[in-house]
């Protein structure tokens, strides 16, 4: 629901057309696939390729005929096994892309302004802004799809509710590292098969895991990655919010507002094709900066808090990290005021700003 199929079709608006979530048409492909590529010989959008992966092998053939580039465009949301498919018959004949939901830029653009309460509650799917579906009645029939369609088509959970808690805690853990073995007795499953249902969760694009930066500057580091939702809507959801006069006075404020802005830094590097390069930073001395950009050489430090009253003193974790690492550069403090200030080297910006500050980055 992030909105390939608009995208495909207004990029590609002299392609035709196949949505293959059509039992008519997905039975067609299946049942004579010679037959369904001569009827369809146009240049086509292949919607949900993931349902006929036997039509890969087909357009492997075709596409090494024609040499035509975009001849198919193919688009699919159960990633892991289109990723799979794709890998085996199409290697070096594709370009991947992929599509998150909205941006803050995007959303403005569209005259779509809301306050940072709001935009953690409403989270970014175009569903919710384009088509004026409530966020809670959204991502509970969501998550309930999912669980239903999608899990259980990668794993065997025997046991839903356990599924579904183990979801809801990782929401509570936002932004943090995450000890599987310590969440086991919790769920009341082994954390052999935690570690299974989180691979799930990665390659179904429910959460990510941001990497810990492990160039040594002379300390010991902890390694672990934190958890994020790529979708923070649906992260606040699950944890219970029903209300946007809800979001401030939650506990977990900060979580949520730190995975607003690690995904919008990620749509950064995604939306031009490139590979994240994004990281945290902690040490055995507690030295923490909760995100990185590398660009070449250089590290660019952001630390991120949810307040929106400008406090030099937010700024003290990125003057250490500077202090030990020389390749640092620019170190930002993304917070939810408005001021623009720079205070002993550090550089105060909104965070509706840091999509445009990686993209800046990462053309230097």
């Amino acid at each position: 629901q992030s909105g390939k199929t608009t995208l495909a079709k207004s990029t590609f608006p002299n392609h035709d057309y196949i949505n293959l979530e059509l039992p008519n048409l997905r039975k067609a492909a299946l049942d004579d696939p010679i037959g369904f590529f001569d009827v369809h010989n146009k240049p086509l959008i292949l919607d949900e390729v993931q349902r006929v992966p036997e039509l890969l092998s087909y357009i492997q053939v075709m596409a090494d005929e024609k040499k035509t580039k975009g001849h198919f465009i193919l688009t699919g949301s159960h990633q892991p096994r289109l990723a799979e498919n794709i890998t085996q018959s199409l290697a070096g004949r594709t370009g991947l892309l992929t599509l998150l939901p909205c941006t803050l830029a995007e959303l403005r653009a569209a005259d779509k302004e809301y306050s940072r309460d709001e935009n953690i509650f409403n989270g970014f799917m175009p569903g919710i802004h384009f088509n004026g579906i409530e966020p809670s009645l959204f991502y509970g029939s969501y998550f309930q799809t999912y669980v239903e369609r999608d899990v259980r088509m990668l794993i065997n959970v025997s046991d839903q509710n356990r599924f579904e808690t183990f979801v809801k805690l990782l929401a509570g853990r936002v932004g943090q590292v995450v000890n599987l073995y310590s969440l086991a007795s919790d769920v009341g499953v082994s954390g052999t098969t935690l570690a299974s249902w989180l691979s799930v969760l990665e390659a179904s694009f429910i959460l990510f895991r941001l990497p810990s930066y492990h160039n040594n500057f002379g300390k010991r580091l902890i390694k672990s990655p934190k958890i994020y939702f790529y979708e923070v809507g649906l992260a606040a959801w699950l944890l219970g919010i029903e209300k946007v006069d809800q979001v401030s006075r939650d506990p977990l404020i900060g979580g949520l507002f730190e995975n607003l802005v690690v995904v919008e830094a990620l749509k950064s590097r995604l939306n031009r094709g490139a590979q994240p390069n994004l990281f945290y930073f902690r040490n055995q001395q507690g030295l923490e900066i909760d995100l990185l950009f590398q660009a070449g050489r250089q590290i660019h430090p952001v630390e991120i808090k949810s307040g929106m009253t400008y406090d030099k003193s937010f700024a003290k974790n990125l003057l250490r990290f500077c202090d030990i690492a020389e390749s640092a550069s620019e170190p930002t403090l993304i917070y939810a005021g408005e001021q623009d200030a720079k205070v002993g080297g550090v550089r105060f910006r909104n965070y509706k700003d840091i999509y445009q500050l990686v993209l800046d980055w990462s053309k230097l």
